[in-house]
């Protein structure tokens, strides 16, 4: 096991560096913060990303940014996130929706968060300190510090 966490940080590392690299002053790191496998950055147009301290990206998350995205120290991710701080235009029905551009807004993620798996996380929003964002959830509004977010689910037992 030590094996493996010791060859995820250390393509973390590598994959960091090269991000830093082609995003110059775009890609802002407060100190360490790792990620696993699938892990990727894509800033865009004036697009910024700042990740604070020891923070963790679980594999496959996504951060995508046209404008901003600041995440808060401590916060962790669990798989298959993903986080865009824009969207298409579309309300032109003459033109092709990939032609008509993009709105976009700031995305805010506090300290110490959790965010779980499968979650996204739309434009605009701003995620309070000392959250939990359960599994499959799709933010698109602000949610307050020490709030705890889950889908309803109904859950169905069977005796047999």
């Amino acid at each position: 096991m030590l094996l493996l966490k010791l060859h995820y940080h250390f393509i973390a590392f590598l994959k960091l560096l090269l991000y830093k690299c082609i995003y110059a002053g775009r890609l802002k790191t407060n100190g360490r913060f790792t990620f696993r496998k699938g892990f990727t950055l894509a800033i865009e147009s004036k697009g910024k990303i700042t990740v604070g301290r020891n923070c963790f990206f679980n594999n496959f998350c996504t951060l995508a940014s046209r404008d901003s995205i600041i995440i808060g120290d401590g916060t962790i991710f669990g798989e298959n996130v993903k986080i865009y701080d824009h969207n298409h235009l579309y309300q032109d029905t003459d033109t092709p929706i990939k032609d008509q551009g993009y709105n976009t807004s700031p995305v805010i993620i506090g300290k110490h968060c959790w965010i779980s798996s499968n979650v996204v996380i739309l434009k605009g929003v701003i995620i309070g300190d000392n959250c939990v964002i359960g599994s499959g959830c799709v933010i698109y509004q602000n949610i307050p510090s020490n709030s705890v977010i889950a889908n309803k689910q109904n859950i169905i037992f069977i005796n047999k």
